[in-house]
């Protein structure tokens, strides 16, 4: 018999046998590629990636190379944030535990210990304690409630720092005066107003704005007190900081409240 010979119906009742013959012997090479169940011992599963950008509950103290001392080597206190104390200024310059403990605080990490600290929080102290007093000298507090470390690693000096932007706008004194530009990535660029008038040109909004000077960042932002602005950092001018005023370059309405340092006629 040939395939020509074969009728539809015959055709059809090939097929199907081949099927049935077939079935069996890919369901069996199919059992072979199940993988093996897991042993009673199972490794430790891998994590998602997602897992490592979660906040960590228990952070370690910030390391060596954050703080001029090492805090692993300092002793390590515990207790509860009962209030901040604040500097003549209004700066937070200390922590007083419900203990009693005063803890130091730099004020210049005031605005950290604002953003991170609360009354009634967990915190983990690192620092030297006084011989004779409840007093410790903070050179980390680490918040147990929301596991955020302020470590002290400059000591309020600011950073010399270098920065290319464009111009987002124009800062203004509380008189209208300008002083200063936000650049499209947020950061704050001061400039005494003489010079920002004189500057004038390359620090419309939109244009690109090269800046060195000393810089600071924190909780609230990013800013440079910028000593040379320019197009860009081949072409850099330096900027001209007015004097600092002292008892003797004191202004009108400060002398009308300091009669005994008015001059005399």
């Amino acid at each position: 018999m040939t395939i020509q010979s074969i009728t539809r119906p015959q055709k059809i009742a090939l097929a199907l046998g081949v099927m049935i013959v077939v079935s069996p012997v890919f369901a069996q090479s199919q059992s072979h590629s199940v993988p093996t169940p897991p042993s009673s011992n199972p490794t430790t599963p891998v994590p998602p990636a997602w897992i490592h950008e979660l906040p960590a509950t228990s952070p370690a103290p910030s390391t060596t190379a954050e703080s001029f001392y090492s805090t692993q080597q300092l002793p390590v206190y515990q207790g509860q944030v009962r209030q901040f104390t604040l500097t003549p200024r209004g700066d937070i310059d200390g922590l007083i535990l419900t203990d009693g403990t005063e803890v130091k605080t730099p004020p210049y990490l005031s605005a950290e210990f604002a953003y991170s600290v609360h009354p009634g929080d967990q915190v983990t102290i690192h620092g030297p304690q006084a011989k004779e007093l409840s007093l410790i000298r903070a050179v980390s507090v680490t918040n147990q409630t929301n596991g955020q470390t302020i470590t002290d690693t400059s000591h309020g000096k600011r950073n010399h720092e270098e920065i290319q932007g464009q111009v987002r706008m124009r800062l203004h004194g509380y008189r209208g005066e300008v002083n200063g530009v936000l650049l499209n990535d947020g950061t704050v660029i001061h400039l005494p107003p003489p010079e920002a008038d004189r500057f004038a040109e390359i620090i419309k909004p939109g244009q690109i704005l090269f800046a060195e000077g000393d810089g600071i960042s924190n909780v609230f932002g990013h800013m440079i007190e910028a000593n040379r602005i320019g197009s860009s950092k081949d072409q850099l001018a330096v900027v001209n900081m007015p004097p600092k005023r002292g008892r003797k370059h004191l202004r009108p309405h400060e002398m009308e409240f300091n009669p005994r340092l008015s001059p005399k006629p």
